[in-house]
């Protein structure tokens, strides 16, 4: 079962990694904001992919890779590692976490429409019917009775800009990859993305800004941890994820953070698990399970 699903697995894993990346990102914003986070995270990335890949294939940077793996790989960076997450980042500010997060439930769904349309993807019924229940899992568990439907069109277009980042970012990367080592193509999509918010960062003068944030010791450790879990490990496992299983699959697995993150969340941050996130996080445990029957 496990070799026949492995890339379903995959996909599992990569939430898992990514709930503990998200716990310590949230911790080390705190303390150095959201754009130190981001370029520092992916600097680290660069550097664990290729000690990896040095000893795996032999080479510290993906010099082995074709122009075609080059550009889709990189263009995937940028959409998927820069815009997309700064999109996501200022749709905090202007409809919160929570309602951002709900519409960025919209990922696997977007997903698996691009990849129909652009990779040939059919899905079956029963995937498709587990995408969504998977997600209405996650519409459970992080949504409110507060929540409000009318919110500023602003916001919506910036977290569906980031859900549209996430999707499309995923499709160029297996258009991209083929057969290519998944922790090499990652790398270039690390590198785009460190010197697209390297550019943001001298655009926005913000260099000594930077400075102080990499002397901050805690916050430092924190950025370390997140960036093992998140842009190495996580993303790696995610290409892995895209080359053994359609994308609309692997990224609704890889979308079940905000499930696997309600205990964790609650002993670190000190928040009370609400019965709705319980009740959402068995309906997206159904769905996911639908995928491996």
């Amino acid at each position: 079962m496990f070799q026949s699903h492995i890339g379903e697995f995959a996909g599992l894993g990569v939430s898992v990694c990514w709930t503990v990346s998200a716990l310590f990102f949230e911790k080390a914003g705190h303390k150095i904001g959201s754009l130190s986070v981001n370029f520092i995270r992916l600097l680290f990335a660069i550097g664990f992919l290729g000690i990896t890949t040095f000893f795996t294939r032999g080479l510290f940077f993906p010099t082995d890779a074709t122009s075609y793996q080059w550009f889709w790989l990189g263009l995937s960076g940028f959409i998927g590692f820069f815009l997309g997450d700064l999109l996501l980042f200022q749709s905090y500010m202007v409809i919160g976490s929570r309602t951002a997060a709900l519409i960025m439930s919209l990922a696997p769904m977007l997903t698996a429409v691009i990849g129909w349309f652009f990779l040939d993807e059919i899905l079956s019924l029963k995937n498709i019917t587990a995408i969504v229940v998977s997600v209405l899992g996650i519409i459970i568990a992080i949504s409110n009775r507060k929540m409000k439907l009318n919110i500023p069109f602003k916001g919506f277009l910036l977290a569906f800009g980031g859900a549209m980042g996430q999707a499309v970012g995923l499709i160029l990367s297996k258009k991209g990859m083929g057969h290519y080592d998944p922790v090499a193509a990652t790398q270039i999509r690390a590198l785009f993305g460190f010197l697209s918010f390297g550019i943001l960062t001298t655009v926005l003068g913000r260099w000594n800004k930077l400075g102080q944030a990499i002397k901050h010791t805690s916050a430092m450790k924190s950025v370390t941890v997140g960036a093992f879990f998140g842009p190495f490990v996580g993303v790696a496992l995610g290409l892995f994820a895209i080359q053994q299983t359609k994308t609309g699959i692997a990224s609704t697995l890889m979308g079940l953070v905000p499930i696997f993150i309600i205990v964790p969340s609650a002993i670190m941050f000190k928040e009370k698990i609400r019965p709705q996130q319980v009740i959402g996080a068995i309906v997206s445990i159904v769905g996911a399970t639908l995928f491996f029957i």
